[in-house]
């Protein structure tokens, strides 16, 4: 991390008359000014501090030229450039923001989601629907601070925009309807928050398909919401609804996997970052809890959702963890008489422990599965739940 610059005072007397600098911020009266770049200003220090860790280090020195006109900045040319450096801005503050709400450091994603709103308005105008997006991200932000008015405003001027364009998109439409839906669980008005969870469900489907993870995601919002009501049976439904969605993806990919290093010309699939694994981690073991919590427990799903739990960890490498869920998940379906799922939990556990064995010619393993057998294995119709 760059070391922070320091700050000065702004001096009145050396301003144009009747020019006030804002903060960065807030866009209160500015009392200090950037050292480092020399166009940025703050109120006080700790708003200083708090943007210089949020996103100011990162585009400090790209600000300059945007924020220091000259002349050839008013020509056409000059306009054009300045444009696309802004358009830069707007992506690497998106970028910076997605990362540090992955990492659920929010307080540290405000500054670079309040820039990329700001610089957004300031380059595609402030009625398009083009805003959308930014300010999803800010009230994402500030809903992991608690600001639920300020996440009330945002989504409002958001459903504004997208109400004023009929031919909005269906993905800007889902995600819309998911962050109100966040909203109202948040305020409690669980009936609200099922309507939009279900609209979120609709146009993720027409956008991604019925079998998608990002409509699989919606059904598990309404899950959450039907549990907090007492309704089991419809949540235990839903629950198994996205089991099944991540078992089909989890298995694809895993095959993927195994295809690679048979061959590594093979094209994988992009790997999830960190806040999408912990995503994903937190939501299957939410539904593997609920199961194995209630009292009609269903070995089948549990089978089912700890067999994903393994394929996940063993993708991303942690084959300590792939082998206690696949334990799970073996223990699960053999209380079941020729289950579907026991031979392709099997085989994942002995390709997990022939890796960590790492066996050598003649040490008496050979009954380790190879990858093809794990892809045999796959490819069976016993293997899709």
């Amino acid at each position: 991390m760059d070391e922070q610059p320091r700050v000065s005072q702004i001096l009145p007397l050396a301003l144009p008359r009747g020019e006030d600098k804002l903060c960065e911020l807030c866009q209160e009266r500015a009392h200090l000014q950037c050292d480092k770049c020399r166009f940025t200003f703050y109120c006080n220090a700790e708003h200083q501090q708090a943007d210089w860790m949020g996103i100011h280090q990162r585009i400090c020195q790209l600000l300059v030229p945007i924020r220091n006109p000259t002349i050839f900045s008013l020509q056409r040319a000059g306009q054009i450039e300045t444009q696309l450096k802004k358009a830069e801005l707007i992506e690497i503050c998106r970028l910076v923001a997605r990362r540090k709400l992955s990492e659920r450091k929010h307080q540290e994603a405000v500054p670079a989601a309040q820039f990329c709103l700001r610089c957004s308005i300031d380059v595609l105008g402030p009625s398009t629907v083009q805003l959308v997006p930014s300010h999803l991200l800010l009230a994402e932000a500030n809903m992991g601070l608690g600001n639920l008015s300020l996440v009330a405003e945002l989504l409002s001027q958001a459903e504004w925009l997208v109400l004023k364009s009929p031919d909005c998109g269906h993905a800007v439409r889902q995600q819309l309807h998911r962050s109100l839906g966040h909203l109202h669980t948040a305020t409690g008005d669980l009936q609200a928050a099922l309507l939009n969870f279900a609209n979120d469900v609709y146009f993720a489907s027409e956008e991604y398909g019925l079998d998608s993870t990002v409509t699989s995601d919606g059904y598990f919002l309404m899950a959450d919401v039907f549990a907090k009501q007492g309704k089991i049976s419809i949540t235990r439904s839903l629950y198994s609804t996205v089991a099944h969605i991540w078992h089909r993806h989890l298995s694809k990919l895993l095959k993927s996997h195994i295809q690679s290093v048979q061959n590594p010309d093979v094209m994988l699939e992009p790997s999830y970052d960190q806040g999408r694994q912990a995503e994903v981690d937190e939501m299957l073991r939410t539904m593997l809890e609920f199961e194995q919590d209630d009292t009609r427990k269903d070995p089948a799903q549990v089978a089912l959702v700890a067999h994903c739990l393994a394929m996940l960890w063993f993708l991303k490498g942690d084959n300590l963890k792939a082998l206690g869920f696949g334990s799970v998940a073996l223990q699960a379906s053999q209380l079941i008489p020729n289950h579907d799922l026991t031979e392709a939990v099997q085989g994942l556990l002995q390709l997990v422990q022939s890796l960590q064995t790492e066996p050598h010619p003649g040490s008496g393993l050979s009954a380790q599965p190879s990858p093809e057998d794990v892809l045999r294995d796959q490819d069976s119709p016993s293997f899709q739940p």
